[in-house]
């Protein structure tokens, strides 16, 4: 057992019931202030520890770190020396703020200095990502798409159960929780019309995933095994993959997704390491057929994170739309960063993989809005009499995630973004 995932670990830091973020959790990011710099943190209740104070005062002395690793505007260097040194810092921060350490509770200054209170920090990126990979890996998902699409007795394309389907996307776009997206413009060809248009999307749509990154770079033509593989998972963020559907129609026959999909992406600031989920594993769905050999797996390899969306109209009430679980997932994080290798791609840290759209088999866990209103024919009926097909200008997407159990509750904090007008 990870001694940091302990659940009866008490910390001297106050953290509020319902916290995202206990002893047990301890993600990591990037955060500034008005006197700071970007440099790296990691999450308790209400605060953020600063890292860069502890390395420079000694705090994370024995440990063998570089000089200066966590005073950067991104984690890829702390990535870089790979997952066990990631996991014994956050042992030795697990160590500091137990209830029974007295080694930075008791010192006033150093504390006051440490421990900055969230509502003073501005998260920032917290890897710079330089490539990103978009899987399509909830069934029920590409099940719901193939149906509204093409023929439902054929949902399922030939290759779907043999393989973890993705794209590569754009990394650039790729924004933290809180950045506005511009409704994206391009060609959209209506049903009755002989030649296509260009305007603003007419369908704009968030898609609920998660996301893992990337530690342990490795040579080009070089694969990577299942055994081998969460070694290289440093941990896993929320993501909404933001989809302009009428664009994506026109466009991705024969070489799939493009403008319909790099306009923007959003991420949650803080990376839940994957040694915090853990105590959440869970057994997947069954797969058959079987798969090769490459991808066979033993154990649990998926995770029990409990998954929502909300929508909020511009000066409107919240509402939620979609409670789904990442557990569902058809094909797990393994399989997905082995297939991604097996022909001899490298990966680099700080490489971010997007599950694909995270769908249940009730409409209520449906992960977008193609879904959710089956393409526009049944709309959603927000607060106050406010309905939806697709997402409108001013509407804001919040998705949170929390994994529970033993009384311990390890959540991502939000992935926030609101839309506003083409530009």
């Amino acid at each position: 057992m990870i001694k940091a995932n302990n659940p009866n670990l008490k910390s001297w830091v106050e953290v509020p019931a319902h916290s995202d973020f206990p002893i047990q959790n301890l993600p990591f990011g990037i955060f500034k202030t008005r006197y700071l710099a970007p440099v790296a943190g990691v999450a308790i209740g209400n605060h953020v520890l600063d890292l860069v104070y502890l390395h420079e005062n000694g705090y994370f002395d024995g440990l063998g770190l570089p000089v200066g690793l966590f005073n950067q505007k991104y984690l890829n260097d702390f990535l870089s020396l790979g997952k066990s040194r990631a996991r014994d810092v956050r042992e030795r921060i697990s160590e500091l703020l137990q209830q029974d350490n007295d080694e930075l509770q008791a010192n006033r200054a150093a504390r006051e200095i440490a421990l900055i209170p969230m509502e003073e920090v501005q998260m920032q990126m917290p890897v710079r990502i330089g490539n990103y990979t978009d899987f399509y890996s909830s069934e029920e998902h590409a099940t719901n798409v193939g149906t509204m699409f093409r023929d439902p007795k054929n949902a399922l394309l030939p290759n779907w159960k043999y393989l973890p389907v993705a794209y590569h996307g754009r990394a650039s776009s790729i924004v933290v929780s809180g950045t506005p997206i511009h409704r994206p413009k391009g060609q959209i060809k209506l049903p009755d019309a002989e030649l296509p248009i260009f305007c603003p999307s007419r369908k704009l749509d968030f898609e609920l995933e998660m996301a893992f990154i990337t530690c342990g770079e490795t040579k080009l033509g070089s694969s990577i095994s299942t055994k081998d593989a969460e070694d290289h998972i440093f941990g896993f963020v929320l993501f909404n993959d933001w989809s302009a559907r009428d664009i994506q129609n026109w466009e991705y026959v024969p070489l799939g997704p493009f403008l319909g999909k790099n306009f923007g992406s959003t991420i949650s600031p803080w990376i839940v390491t994957m040694d915090a989920l853990e105590p959440y594993r869970a057994k997947g769905p069954e797969q058959f057929p079987h798969v090769l050999p490459y991808l066979a797996v033993d154990g649990e390899k998926n995770f029990d994170v409990m998954l929502e969306v909300l929508i909020q109209p511009d000066k409107g009430e919240t509402t939620s739309v979609c409670r789904s679980n990442f557990k569902y997932m058809y094909w797990n994080v393994n399989q997905q960063l082995v297939h991604h290798t097996i022909n001899g791609c490298n990966i680099q840290d700080g490489d971010l993989y997007a599950s694909g759209t995270i769908s249940g088999a009730s409409p209520g866990s449906f992960g977008s809005m193609l879904e959710l209103s089956w393409n526009g024919q049944r709309p959603l009926h927000l607060t106050n009499g406010v309905e939806r097909k697709f997402i409108e200008d001013g509407d804001t997407i919040v998705m949170k995630g929390h994994c529970e159990k033993e009384g311990v509750r390890i959540g991502f904090g939000e992935c926030k973004g609101k839309i506003l007008p083409a530009l």
